[in-house]
This record gives structure tokens, C-alpha cells and sequence, in this order.
């Protein structure tokens, strides 16, 4: 059975003493409020990410880093390793988020080799696809989509993208308050769950969690949940605002 989960993507945002403060405050409303079987993950900036680890203690919470090199080491001034993350006690890692690909120029084959070497270093990958709005409007989202995972993550062998979490990003809802309907949101995840039985089978596409980011808040978690292929979030501005993002988990 998929995990239902939810991933706050704090994304530049908050010095270390504000990002401990609200890691703390989560930490304390989950350990009153448990979440169950569901679970949460927070993707911190780097320079959080070890002692937000370390102070993770509810059930279900984790942590996260938002991106990794797709070095093992080396001569990368400013870069961070997939095994450095892995060492800070975080567990999963975004890979081929639309700000990555649109600002850093990150193309499929390379974060294929960016989930290699997170899975490599036993990190579990949250991959991002989605169309920007020209993309949409001119009816090859599908494409844009199907592309993307063939690329970028349908490379590994069934075993190890058994380890990996989906997102799907509408580009064009990210940060706009532009929220895709939950038509629209059920409409590609459904997309992408039959692109992942047709590539690895039934049972994995069963498997297979699949999260929504676009603008998803408090006001539209719910609706957005209640598809029967939307498994959770990737939350953005929402996930910095302690009440915002709790109310989110508990919509799912």
C-alpha cells in the first residue's frame, strides 16, 4: 500500500535560529497530534538540514534536503553530495525541481544521474515533473510529463524506482496562487500512474505515491486530496507557516 504523505519544500527561505524554531514547533504538534501511517517531510536548506535531523522526534517526521550533486565528491566548490546529505540523518532528497530546471538548467539526463547517486547513497528520491503554462495552453502537458519520467527516472531498474516518490508540478500554478483544479490534478496523476504500470507493472504503480505541488493550501488540501490518485503534497509557501502546513497534514 502507497504512503500518504506530505513534503514542506522550505526552499530558500528562513535563517537557521527561525528554521530550528519552526522545525521544533512541528515537531512538537506531531509529537502531541501523531499522524499514523502518514508521514511528513521536511526539505530544509542545507545549512538546517543536520540538526533539524537530529531533532526530529515524532513519529513519521523526517527530514529532507531540496536538491544533491551528481558527484560523488570532489573538486565542486558550493556543492553538496548525496552521501553528505545522507550523513545528516536526513532520508530523502528533491530531484528535478521546476526551479532547478528552469533557473540551473537541469535536463533529464542529469538528474537521472542525480537519482542514481541519491539512491546509491540510500536516500529516497522525490521526483518532479510538470509543464509550464505555454506547455498547458498548447495541449502537450501529457507529453511534456511522460517525457520527463521516461528520462529522468524510468532509466532505473523496477527495484530501485520501488524507492522513489513522484511529484507533479503544474509549473505554472507554483507560487501564482494559481491552484490546478482537482480535476486537472487528478487528470495528470492518473496520467502518470498508468505510465508507471506500463513501464514497470501493476503492482508498482499501485505502489507508487504520488504528490501534488502547485499552490496546494490549507483552503484546497482537502479537495485536492480526496482524488483517489493525489496521495499527499509537495508544499511550498505553505509549508513556512506552521498552522498552514499542519492543517494541510490533517486534510490528508
Amino acid at each position: 500500500m502507497r504512503k500518504k504523505i506530505v513534503a514542506g519544500n522550505w526552499k530558500m527561505n528562513m535563517n537557521l535560529n527561525e528554521g530550528l524554531e519552526l522545525a521544533r514547533g512541528l515537531n512538537s504538534h506531531f509529537t502531541s497530534n501523531p499522524i499514523g501511517d502518514k508521514e511528513v517531510i521536511l526539505c530544509t536548506p542545507f545549512i538546517h538540514l543536520g540538526i533539524v535531523s537530529n531533532l526530529l522526534t515524532a513519529p513519521g517526521v523526517t527530514a529532507g534536503a531540496q536538491n544533491c550533486n551528481d558527484h560523488k565528491s570532489g573538486a565542486y566548490t558550493g556543492e553538496v553530495s548525496a552521501a553528505m546529505i545522507k550523513s545528516t540523518g536526513a532520508g530523502s532528497v528533491i530531484i528535478g525541481h521546476s526551479e532547478r530546471r528552469t533557473y540551473y538548467g537541469e535536463t533529464d539526463e542529469l538528474l537521472a544521474v542525480k537519482t542514481a547517486e541519491a539512491l546509491r547513497n540510500g536516500l529516497r528520491v522525490i521526483f518532479c515533473c510538470g509543464e509550464v503554462l505555454a506547455e498547458r495552453q498548447g495541449n502537450i502537458h501529457f507529453d511534456i510529463v511522460k517525457r520527463q519520467l521516461e528520462k529522468g527516472l524510468f532509466v532505473l531498474p523496477a527495484e530501485e524506482f520501488s524507492k522513489c516518490i513522484i511529484a507533479y508540478e503544474p509549473v505554472w500554478a507554483i507560487g501564482t496562487g494559481v491552484t490546478a483544479s482537482p480535476e486537472q490534478a487528478q487528470e495528470m496523476h492518473s496520467f502518470i500512474r498508468q505510465l508507471v504500470k506500463d513501464k514497470y507493472g501493476k503492482e508498482a504503480a499501485h505502489n507508487t505515491t504520488i504528490l501534488y505541488g502547485g499552490s496546494c493550501k490549507a483552503s484546497n488540501a482537502a479537495e485536492l486530496f480526496a482524488n483517489p490518485d493525489v496521495d499527499g503534497g509537495l508544499i511550498g509557501g505553505a509549508s513556512l507557516v506552521k498552522e498552514e502546513f499542519c492543517s494541510i497534514v490533517n486534510a490528508l
